[in-house]
């Protein structure tokens, strides 16, 4: 405030004058000019009460530390103390009571330390020691060679990947996480660094996070947004040369600039950079684009997703060129939010030279796309028109083209709209789901795309999403497995019953610590006195069977299936002999009012006296309380509406500490579950009746948890063990400890995804730079403009014997000709599609065999140029059996035989017709 009030040093006033100059501030006050008699009692009431004195900017400071103390900065700027444990307990060894109040944030912790503290530190020979040891095995694990290089993948693998998403859970510390969208991010990340793949991952810093949850006095959920100063977070700002901050900037319609900031947070060896719109130079309007996770309109959200994809890749290439970090051959796009990063790489490849089309090519080829939705609504989708304004200036993007990426091309489609799911996939030659039914369920979804095919060639793969162990698993479950990062399940599984049990109740009994301290702040918030709380303090028992449920809220998560009949879940809550007690969290949308009455429906039935101290909902579920239930629960609950859970990975989470799940089979748990290692809840998928089927799938809930699930926990031996509940705990360790990590599903995508697609990048370079993407674009819109020429002109076959009727063990000889038309018999490839027909003809479960090229000749009948193909099919099954042919595409440079979206079948009333996926 320049020249006013408070512009030099604050100096003592008279208090007439102090009352006189706080006035000013008063909205409703008189003014210095008004008499002060006959107003004095509520003048005075303003001046002295009730005024807040509000800072107009706020910041951090960080503390200074003195020498001795130096490499603590190193280790608290170094995310991995967020699942390393011995650095996690040396920061928890400077002070205990400190480090819990400030939920595990050393940077947090280390500020609020007094100097003394500090000074005693710096003097202390056994706390230097630990410190130089945790400085020591941090440099080794940066440096060591892990399973990318043990591996030999340094050649064959990409030099780097770029890993893009909006959201991140790396820690409570850094709140850029919303729900498991974040946590499989940040468990991708932390995972690649414990295996040593070169990421650099890609996201926004939002000032306001996702939101903060608390409880009305009704139960009605009610958000805040805290404001977090980076500068008081694990980040550092990205900085060029000469000390100055990095900005990127991405370009808006009318000539404005959206400029950002570059903040960087080392997860382990993997740098995450994260994006932030809060600079001096964008208009005041463009400093609230990283404001808050999901929030806004589609405008807003429209500006984070152009940041996110081309300002993101603006700060990939600024970071590389400043840190000498290998520029990345592949790019992976962690749902479509993070889309506009293809745009970007055409736009630079376009600049070397490129057309679109042929930059389209090499953008593909180092592209994989993961899609975690199973239904559309959950796909961002924005006007034609307001990405036609974005795109309408730019001269290396044609803004047709762009539109065309995104639009829904396919039956059933919105011409208005531009689809984010579909450019990334139109844009990405590697697509997949996150786990194998949400790959079949994603096949269904975006069949449209690939017309002609059957949805099981829909070249739309899955890798089933994983956890992070060390961030999840107890460090007592830890020591089972054999601690250090060795996690032998078998050795687990293998530990006498009584430690098992043992550790089972130790994490139970910290739930219920845990859950009684959260259900007493809560309360307190919605107004409750202390007096009316005594009861909190019975709440929970540990030796009671503990189930857990916490996630996000949508409608198909059913958070309130268990209140389908609150008479039978009351009696299961409160029955004498064999009691169940469940702890509930989650958080719905801001937006949405389905989801919050939810909630309110969930809290009233908790808050009833008489189930109160058996069934709890504890707001504000983040990554802290996460790791308290997954570890503390007996049972982990999950009742979707199937087929729409795409994985789900907060039962792995608990699988990993010895609890069973208890889940309707969707995502994962559809994959893995094998009768022995948790229950399935029996799904009524054919029932359409909504609330008829949530009243099947209740009963049978209830009667799981009380014929089966709760008589197993309490048939105990003479030690007070229940030997059938201890056999289904090894089970799971065996079972499912190895497939739940998510260090094998980041081997997955190594292999299966990132080394491939560098493969097809590099396959499209040679010594003049871009020849065979040149090619490569230029052979597709050549056979994109003949395919309507390619005809199947004659299908013949017969039995190798010479008779039509076949027996098993035999095979049949087909040949058939076909019109080329400008193609040539090396562009396509010829296939005989057999199986056994349904009713309708369908093949079901296809199988397929390659047909031969023979010599060219002339068809007598039309006198067309035509080649002759032949091959035999086996028949390798009794009873019924059918078969038809066709015509595809065929490039050495091709990942898949759909990848154009181009097939032709015999002209017969099939109903198939050709595709063509530009």
């Amino acid at each position: 405030m320049p020249g006013g009030l408070f512009s030099g040093p604050f100096r003592a006033l008279s208090p007439l004058l102090v009352r006189h100059n706080l006035n000013l501030f008063l909205p409703n006050g008189p003014s210095l000019s008004s008499p002060l008699s006959g107003n004095r009692s509520a003048y005075r009431a303003r001046t002295y009460y009730g005024l807040p004195v509000r800072a107009i900017r706020r910041f951090t400071v960080r503390i200074t530390l003195p020498e001795p103390l130096a490499p603590l900065q190193g280790l608290m700027l170094n995310l991995r103390w967020s699942w390393h444990v011995p650095t996690a307990e040396l920061f928890a060894s400077i002070d205990p009571d400190a480090w819990r109040a400030s939920g595990g944030d050393p940077i947090a912790m280390l500020s609020a330390l007094p100097p003394d503290r500090i000074s005693a530190l710096a003097a202390d020979p056994g706390f230097l020691g630990r410190l130089a040891e945790a400085e020591r095995h941090l440099r080794d694990y940066m440096s060591g060679p892990r399973w990318y290089a043990e591996a030999g993948l340094t050649e064959a693998g990409p030099a780097a990947v770029a890993y893009f998403s909006p959201e991140y859970g790396i820690t409570a510390a850094l709140p850029q996480y919303s729900g498991g969208l974040g946590i499989l991010a940040g468990d991708h990340l932390k995972s690649a660094s414990d295996l040593g793949v070169p990421l650099i991952g890609v996201g926004l810093l939002y000032r306001h996070g996702y939101f903060t949850q608390s409880l009305s006095a009704d139960g009605w959920q009610a958000e805040r947004y805290p404001s977090d100063d980076p500068n008081g977070q694990p980040l550092e700002l990205l900085r060029d040369a000469a000390g100055a901050a990095v900005h990127v900037a991405v370009g808006l319609p009318a000539g404005r600039q959206l400029a950002a900031q570059v903040w960087v947070a080392q997860v382990g060896r993997i740098p995450l950079l994260l994006l932030d719109s809060y600079v001096e130079e964008n208009e005041p309007d463009l400093h609230e684009v990283t404001d808050r996770l999901y929030g806004g309109g589609s405008d807003h959200r429209l500006r984070q997703e152009l940041l996110l994809g081309i300002g993101g890749m603006r700060a990939v290439r600024s970071f590389c060129a400043l840190t000498g970090h290998p520029s990345p051959e592949v790019f992976h796009t962690n749902e479509g939010h993070a889309g506009f990063l293809g745009l970007e790489r055409i736009r630079e490849y376009a600049e070397r030279g490129l057309s679109f089309e042929e930059a389209i090519e090499v953008c593909r080829a180092g592209t994989v796309f993961t899609t975690h939705t199973p239904v559309p609504a959950g796909i961002d989708r924005f006007g034609r028109e307001l990405i036609r304004q974005h795109f309408d200036d730019d001269p290396l993007l044609p803004v047709d083209r762009v539109l065309a990426l995104g639009a829904e091309t396919y039956p059933g489609g919105d011409p208005e709209v531009f689809n984010m799911a579909v450019m990334g996939m139109r844009l990405a030659q590697r697509v997949n789901g996150v786990s194998l039914l949400h790959g079949q369920v994603s096949r269904k979804m975006f069949a449209g795309l690939w017309p002609g095919f059957d949805t099981r060639e829909v070249p739309i793969g899955s890798v089933t999403n994983g956890v992070h162990t060390p961030t999840w698993v107890a460090p007592e479950v830890g020591l089972l497995a054999g601690d250090a990062g060795s996690w032998d399940w078998d050795q687990a599984a293998a530990a006498p019953a009584a430690e098992i049990w043992a550790v089972r109740h130790e994490l139970r009994s910290r739930l219920v610590a845990e859950t009684r301290r959260r259900l007493r702040a809560s309360w307190q918030q919605r107004g409750a006195s202390e007096a009316e709380l005594t009861w909190i303090d019975d709440v929970l028992d540990e030796h009671v069977l503990t189930i857990g449920f916490a996630r996000r809220v949508p409608s198909y998560k059913r958070l309130t299936l268990m209140l389908n009949d609150p008479a039978q879940l009351s009696r299961l809550l409160n029955d004498p002999g064999q009691p169940v007690q469940i702890v509930v969290a989650g958080k719905a949308h801001p937006a949405d009012d389905g989801g919050k009455a939810l909630i309110q429906q969930m809290v009233k039935f908790s808050d009833t006296a008489d189930v109160r101290r058996r069934i709890v909902f504890l707001p504000d579920y983040d990554m802290a309380m996460a790791r308290t239930l997954v570890q503390g629960c007996d049972v982990w609950l999950n009742n979707p509406l199937r087929p729409l859970e795409a994985c789900g990975t907060s039962g792995m989470k608990a699988a990993l500490n010895g609890a069973l799940n208890l889940s309707v089979r969707d995502g994962w748990w559809d994959e893995w579950y094998d009768g022995g290692n948790g229950w399935e809840i029996p799904s009524a998928d054919g029932v359409a009746d909504v609330v008829r089927r949530d009243e099947l799938e209740a009963q049978a809930l209830y009667e799981l948890l009380g014929k089966s699930v709760a008589p197993l926990f309490y048939e105990r031996d003479a030690d007070d063990i229940p030997p059938g509940w201890v056999e289904r705990i090894r089970h799971t360790l065996r079972s499912l400890g190895p497939k739940v990590q998510a260090e094998r599903m980041v081997r997955e995508y190594v292999t299966a995804l990132y080394v491939p697609a560098a493969a097809s990048s590099r396959a499209l370079t040679d010594a003049d730079g871009f020849g065979p993407a040149r090619e490569l674009a230029a052979w597709k819109k050549r056979v994109i403009e003949a395919w309507p020429q390619v005809r199947i002109e004659h299908v013949e076959s017969e039995s190798a014997g010479g008779s039509i009727g076949q027996r098993l063990g035999t095979a049949l000889a087909v040949r058939v000709s076909l019109a080329l038309g400008e193609l040539s018999r090396d562009d396509v490839a010829v296939e005989v599609v057999y199986g056994r027909p349904d009713e309708d003809d369908e093949i079901v479960q296809p199988a397929y065999a390659m047909l031969t090229a023979e010599v060219p000749e002339t068809v007598p009948t039309t006198g067309e140029a035509a080649v002759r193909y032949s091959g035999m099919v086996p028949l390798d099954r009794a009873g019924p059996f059918g078969y038809t042919v066709r015509v595809l595409p065929n490039h050495p440079l091709l990942d898949s035989r759909a990848e154009l979206g181009l097939v032709t079948y015999p002209q017969e009333p099939t109903g198939m017709t050709n595709g063509d996926l530009r």
